[in-house]
């Protein structure tokens, strides 16, 4: 009796376990920060150097999160976001991977920090983006 009885709880157990281990199907939050921050052509230019600008046209903001793996299909994971910080981790494929934090000035002011690896080489960088007008 004290074997069936100890069978049950076991058995009760491990379906609580996988009931809470199995996730809903992901979902794209919208994020805070990202939400609020103009469309159009962004500058984007590395902090205390005089390297030539990139621009982008920020119709989907998300592209802020990835600057180094652009155009790369990557999970997110959101650490932090109110709606002047943003910190968020992705990773692409088996080895790329980062962590993006955006601090937001204005609408159209952010400033960028990431860091992580891509082609199994390290990166880190800071950059301002500024709406510079629409694309």
């Amino acid at each position: 009796m004290k074997g069936i009885t100890l069978i049950k709880t076991v058995s009760a157990s491990i379906a609580a376990i996988l009931t809470f281990s199995v996730s809903a199907p992901a979902q794209a939050p919208e994020m805070v920060l990202l939400a609020g921050l103009q469309k159009g052509e962004w500058t984007l230019k590395t902090r205390g150097s005089d390297d030539a600008s990139k621009k982008i046209c920020l119709g989907d903001p998300t592209k802020l999160l990835q600057i180094q793996h652009n155009g790369t299909t990557c999970s997110r994971y959101v650490i932090q976001d109110t709606p002047t910080n943003l910190r968020v981790s992705y990773k692409c494929g088996s080895a790329d991977h980062g962590v993006t934090t955006i601090k937001r000035e204005s609408s159209g002011l952010v400033q960028i920090q990431s860091q992580g690896i891509k082609a199994n080489a390290p990166f880190s960088f800071n950059v301002e983006g500024r709406r510079t007008g629409p694309c």
